[in-house]
């Protein structure tokens, strides 16, 4: 599941964070023993043997390979604040909307006489909190990027392209590709 939006909205949802999560591996190791109850579970999770959870919660262990260290703190990131990233969420959803910043490859398809030839932008665009709820909606259900691709897509063609009904109406399909880099905020 994971892809470019899903990372987009993981790293949006960071920005949400009240507090900042366990620095030490101790805090993040016990943190993740809250979460996920034995170190069986938090072992498997990382990808460790149980014995080197127990080594880490005691403190016997305190530098971890990076590669471990990356998918403990990936792991706490992941499962930091829920209730504040679903406050922001909703708010996005039902009354903010998102704003989304990419530099991408855009295609269409337009009328014959119009040039449909994809090109590069770079445009920060606000979607409405409708594209917010369908984004969240696909994501929770499991989309693939490709599909969160053409919800963003399609907010992009009526906001920007379309200009919400006032101009390019015979426009009838964009797609989003080659993106260089897409934030979003909400």
């Amino acid at each position: 599941m994971a892809g470019e939006i899903d990372d987009a909205i993981e790293r949006a949802d960071r920005e949400a964070f009240t507090r900042q999560p366990p620095k030490t591996l101790q805090a993040r190791i016990n943190f993740l023993m809250k979460q996920l109850r034995t170190t069986k579970a938090v072992a498997q999770e990382i990808g460790v043997s149980q014995r080197s959870v127990e080594r880490y919660r005691k403190g016997e262990r305190k530098h971890p390979p990076k590669a471990i260290a990356d998918r403990i703190n990936a792991a706490v990131r992941q499962r930091w604040q829920p209730q504040v990233r679903k406050r922001r969420q909703k708010q996005a959803a039902t009354t903010r909307g998102i704003t989304v910043e990419t530099r991408a490859r855009f295609g269409y398809t337009a009328p014959i006489g119009t040039t449909d030839d994809g090109r590069f932008r770079r445009l920060t665009v606000h979607l409405p909190p409708v594209y917010a709820q369908r984004l969240f909606n696909a994501r929770e259900a499991g989309a693939s990027d490709q599909q969160m691709r053409q919800i963003i897509a399609e907010g992009f063609k009526e906001i920007y392209f379309q200009d919400s009904g006032a101009r390019a109406m015979g426009l009838s399909d964009v797609t989003l590709n080659d993106i260089d880099y897409l934030d979003l905020d909400y």
